[in-house]
């Protein structure tokens, strides 16, 4: 039989009207650009890997799939947050829960057994919970929801085409580095609690705190059920994708999927450096550096006093594994676009330009005195069993229902009931 290309062309629409989550399709790859960022990922890799040594160059790696997994899943700790303070929508945060928990499970067995590839012993992400974590992580709340996009989403973004977050990455790292000046401020002079891990200052050991954070995901992950079926928020829009094995390369992901990606890649980098995941210490060493060039000492201040950040100081910042995985996720990131046929430089409307600046300096600042962000403090934070990320992810909330009223201000739309995707 054959069909009449009028007929088929108010079918489709009937279909997309019908059914207005369908996913989009792909658009053709942008081989140039595919081309540039293999040979830019090569040569990057291999200047590393000769320079630094071959951890180094795992760790390059790495971040290249981490930028690749964020993109193809669009994976936002900005917009989870948002869409189930605005709208009720739980989605992202139930795949939060789910990259949490398998995290957890792998950073116990990890942790527990003292087991990484390099020999070093592996330390999760414990710090303090005083005064600078409470007003860091609510302030790095407002921030990214103003910045539209969090520590990792700023890479990813950067790397995927978005013109705005050439605004917010230099204001984060204006941000980091005037944090590191009121360091010791913060640490000091403002009372806290020590650093506490449920793991091994309660008493309940890897087991026992492995069980309480399950617990906890789970109920996070049935409250969101409770809200989403309260609220009945509109729903996550479906991203441009193929079907079969050629949506690994040029699909949008299951945000399930992408959680589990995730959470083993950040295990996997806990084996091979010693350390989770982390993002936004590099961004104080960038600016640090590039103040030191044009006559900026920050080596009096007591955050470039610390033995670690002191020698990170005196040498290449390819030496900086932090550093060497944002750069993979950026180069990812643009992968993944390229392939995709997405990528494309967007003119800044004025009120982004704005909030892109006001955000960066804010979760900047908020970074540092929080111990992290999404990634390092809450990612990384609770995965390593550490209750300051726990309290990260709360005090972040709070930023975030804040910022839904500051928003529109600069001309930024909040997810609303009404909607027909969120």
């Amino acid at each position: 039989m054959i069909l009449n290309t009028t007929t088929v062309k108010q079918q489709t629409s009937k279909n997309t009207q019908a059914n207005p989550l369908s996913a989009p399709s792909l658009k053709q790859p942008k081989q140039m650009l595919v081309a540039a960022g293999l040979v830019a990922s090569v040569l990057l890799g291999s200047v590393i890997v000769g320079s630094e040594g071959s951890v180094q160059g795992v760790l390059f790696i790495l971040g290249l799939l981490l930028g690749f997994t964020l993109f193809h899943a669009r994976f936002g700790f900005t917009s989870a947050f948002r869409r189930l303070m605005a709208v009720g929508n739980g989605e992202a945060l139930q795949a939060h829960m789910v990259m949490l928990a398998v995290a957890t499970t792998l950073f116990a067995l990890i942790l527990s057994s003292g087991f990484t590839f390099t020999g070093a012993t592996p330390a999760g992400y414990v710090s303090p919970v005083g005064v600078s974590l409470l007003v860091g992580s609510f302030i790095f709340g407002i921030g990214m929801q103003l910045g539209n996009g969090c520590a990792s989403g700023t890479l990813y973004s950067l790397g995927g085409g978005s013109s705005s977050m050439w605004i917010t990455l230099p204001a984060f790292i204006v941000g980091s580095v005037i944090a590191t000046a009121h360091f010791d401020f913060w640490m000091n002079d403002m009372p806290s609690l020590p650093a506490i891990s449920l793991a091994e200052h309660t008493g309940l050991g890897y087991i026992g705190a492995w069980f309480v954070q399950m617990i906890v995901f789970g109920l996070i992950f049935l409250l969101t059920l409770y809200i989403s079926k309260k609220k009945n928020p509109p729903k996550m829009k479906n991203l441009p994708t193929t079907q079969g094995w050629k949506r690994i390369f040029r699909g949008s992901w299951p945000l399930l999927v992408a959680a589990i990606v995730l959470a083993v890649l950040n295990a996997v980098t806990l084996t091979v450096r010693g350390q989770p995941w982390g993002i936004t210490s590099a961004f104080a060493l960038w600016g640090a550096k590039i103040g030191g060039f044009f006559g900026l000492d920050v080596t009096q201040w007591g955050y470039w006093q610390q033995p670690q950040n002191a020698n990170a100081l005196t040498q290449s910042v390819l030496a900086d594994s932090t550093s060497v995985m944002n750069f993979g996720i950026i180069l990812g990131a643009f992968l993944a676009s390229s392939i995709a046929g997405i990528f494309a430089l967007k003119k800044i409307r004025k009120g982004v330009a704005a909030s892109s600046l006001i955000g960066g300096l804010m979760m900047g600042y908020g970074a540092r005195l929080a111990f992290g962000c999404n990634i390092g403090a809450y990612f990384g934070g609770i995965a390593s069993f550490s209750l300051h990320g726990w309290v990260w992810m709360v005090m972040a909330m709070l930023g975030t229902y804040v910022a839904l009223f500051i928003r529109p201000l600069f001309g930024l739309s909040n997810p609303k009931p009404n909607d027909s995707v969120c």
